[in-house]
């Protein structure tokens, strides 16, 4: 879309980046937004335009012809029809006032104006006014149905021909038809022009309308995303670590009057886990601050598989008995792959010791083969309870695990195990494997 079209709409707009010089100078923003407010003027009071014109057209060609010389009448080889005063009024007023409705009624206005301009010169009289005809079919071919169109060139065709047929004792018919014919066409030509450019404009306002609301639709679509990215990195980095210190804090109280020294070493590791997970905090909310070069956040690589030894050590500092199994060539997954199954088995370790407590036991296998990546994590659920669906099992964790796996055209399943525990199943897609599940591509 050039600047010259959107210009006009904005007259406070910049020079083009094309480097028109018409578009940008003073002058042509003034008579843009001059234009500008009286289209608002005009549509606020359509009536002023229609009656100003009227007026227009009254004092330039009307006033003539009631103070016309009769002696002009000689030097002309045609003998026209010299009508009494009240009589030019009458006709002057029926050619003037349907132009009041031209623009509403543009099809009876143009009816009406007709009417009179053929029951004139079949009197014989010629008049200044019938410049409200071309007027009339200028507005009809702007304003009204291409229909009424069609037939109003007919009628003026036929007028035309009444007019060139009456000329022709002092001009050719046919250079006299020329001419009138010409006039009409100019007048429809100009009426279509005009037509057509305020349908482009409206087309390229409707246009910059609807791509406003796309662009704000993709910034809401993009902030939701945003949100819930953040939310789900939230999730995984305080709920895992509060879990971990609850059940710390919970071990430490009664071991504190048994043994003092399993008490401190419950403190050291609330310690040890809250400062990590402040240091995480810090850095996810410092990349979410608009931060100058000078004050970049400090980054460090996201958690991979390989991490995973350390996350399964966190969870038997705070008791259960976590049995970790690998199978496969892990290392060379890609890092975003093992960000996943990370956080897969981090969020299923959580819930593991958030719901079945210090005292269960938990076997965590990741393996890969050549097209899928395997995370699963089984436990055996709070000692001597019998298997049961878990309070919060549909909550944000599980839908977290869900959005994370589909992004690599995975799946996670959860439920109840026939031993009273709960099982956790991930299947990621290697990336090769995506375009064929429909994953990233």
């Amino acid at each position: 879309m050039s600047h010259q079209d959107t210009a006009p709409f904005d007259p406070g707009l910049p020079p083009s980046a094309d480097g028109d010089p018409l578009s940008g100078h003073p002058a042509f923003l003034r008579l843009a937004g001059v234009s500008q407010r009286v289209r608002q003027a005009d549509r606020d009071h359509p009536w002023v335009l229609d009656t100003l014109v009227v007026i227009v057209v009254l004092l330039v060609f009307c006033v003539p012809d009631l103070v016309h010389d009769d002696d002009g009448a000689r030097e002309h080889r045609i003998a026209f029809t010299q009508l009494p005063l009240p009589a030019t009024v009458l006709l002057q007023a029926g050619l003037l006032l349907p132009l009041l409705w031209r623009r509403r009624r543009p099809a009876t206005a143009f009816g009406a104006v007709m009417a009179v301009f053929v029951v004139q010169w079949a009197l014989g009289a010629v008049l200044r006014a019938d410049v409200a005809l071309l007027i009339a079919l200028y507005s009809l071919a702007l304003h009204g149905r291409l229909r009424q169109l069609a037939w109003a060139c007919v009628a003026m065709a036929g007028g035309l021909a009444l007019v060139a047929v009456r000329l022709s004792a002092a001009v050719s018919f046919w250079d006299s038809s020329f001419f009138l014919f010409s006039t009409a066409t100019a007048a429809v030509a100009v009426g279509i022009a005009v037509r057509i450019r305020r349908a482009q404009l409206a087309g390229l306002r409707e246009r910059a309308a609807r791509l406003e609301v796309e662009r704000d639709q993709r910034s809401r679509l993009a902030a939701a995303s945003e949100r819930t990215r953040v939310a789900r990195e939230m999730h995984d980095i305080i709920g895992h670590n509060l879990s971990v210190i609850v059940t710390l804090a919970d071990g430490g109280a009664y071991a504190v009057a048994a043994s003092p020294e399993r008490g401190r070493e419950a403190l050291t590791l609330i310690g040890d886990t809250g400062r990590q997970a402040l240091g995480e905090l810090r850095r996810l909310l410092g990349v979410l601050r608009d931060q100058s070069a000078h004050q970049a956040p400090e980054l460090n690589p996201q958690p991979g598989i390989a991490d995973i030894d350390g996350l399964c050590a966190r969870i038997r500092a705070a008791g259960p008995e976590v049995v970790y199994t690998a199978g496969g060539d892990l290392d060379t997954l890609d890092r975003g792959l093992q960000l996943m199954a990370y956080r897969i088995a981090q969020e299923a370790l959580t819930n593991t010791l958030k719901h079945a407590g210090p005292r269960t036991r938990a076997h965590l296998t990741v393996a890969a083969d050549s097209a899928r990546l395997r995370v699963r994590v089984e436990d055996s659920g709070p000692p001597g309870e019998a298997p049961r669906l878990r309070p919060g099992a549909e909550g944000h964790g599980l839908a977290g695990m869900r959005e994370r796996a589909a992004l690599y055209g995975g799946t996670v399943t959860a439920g109840p195990g026939s031993d009273g525990g709960w099982t956790v199943v991930a299947v990621l897609a290697l990336p090769q494997e995506l375009d064929t599940v429909g994953g990233l591509t």
